[in-house]
């Protein structure tokens, strides 16, 4: 089979965590988020973590270079060789072509945007709580983690006036990834407006069409390799 490569796009709040996980697990495949990767670090107060807390407690992006070490590093381990799902990466247009110079001997990406209107996303963030030992996000007023029964919390960026930084943020720095995917034919957008699960299903059948068609792809190659 061919590996699925799968980066998730779109501004805080969209739902890129949740797709993300439903994805990577349906194929058995690592997700990767760098935002939980740092969180982490920030968590066990690494050299990585203190540098990246001061820059996350401001709504701001974490520097490149620090972004594409992590990212190097976890898509050389074993797993990573069968595909991944990338969760809020790459989230500069520097960061998408260093990406590409990483994928260089893979099969190409594919990004899916999920596209959610801005009042819609500042509800959704101002009320998300998450999980301190886990990561995992719920709505507020749920008390524990339904993954680990670990506390809920709000994230420092999560708060109203961090959430507008952030998306405007995202419009300034972000958004132009749209352009860089599109014009490589890469680009799948989504209406993340609705149900998770409508969601999902969208998501769905549009990676088996597109794997489909790669595969039929593949074997008129083969065919044309041997002759046939």
């Amino acid at each position: 089979m061919t590996p699925i490569r799968v980066a998730f796009l779109g501004p805080p709040g969209a739902g890129k965590g949740t797709q993300a996980a439903r994805l990577a697990q349906q194929h058995g495949i690592p997700r990767i988020s760098t935002g939980d990767i740092l969180r982490h670090a920030v968590h066990a107060r690494t050299d990585i973590g203190c540098l990246a807390k001061r820059t996350l407690d401001r709504g701001e992006l974490v520097a490149d270079d620090v972004v594409m070490r992590i990212v190097s590093e976890r898509l050389s381990r074993a797993d990573a060789r069968r595909g991944f799902v990338l969760d809020g990466f790459p989230r500069t247009v520097e960061q998408a072509a260093g990406l590409e110079q990483l994928m260089v001997d893979r099969d190409g990406l594919i990004a899916i945007e999920i596209v959610v209107g801005e009042s819609e996303l500042i509800r959704r963030l101002s009320n998300r709580m998450v999980c301190r030992d886990c990561g995992n996000a719920a709505d507020a007023g749920v008390l524990t983690c339904h993954v680990c029964a670990g506390p809920l919390t709000q994230r420092t960026d999560d708060i109203e006036s961090v959430v507008l930084e952030r998306l405007a943020l995202y419009r300034r720095v972000t958004a132009p990834l749209t352009e860089f995917y599109r014009s490589r034919g890469q680009l799948y957008p989504v209406d993340g407006g609705r149900a998770c699960d409508r969601v999902e299903a969208d998501i769905n059948a549009f990676i088996q069409r597109r794997f489909a068609f790669r595969a039929a792809e593949s074997a008129s190659e083969g065919s044309e390799s041997i002759g046939v």
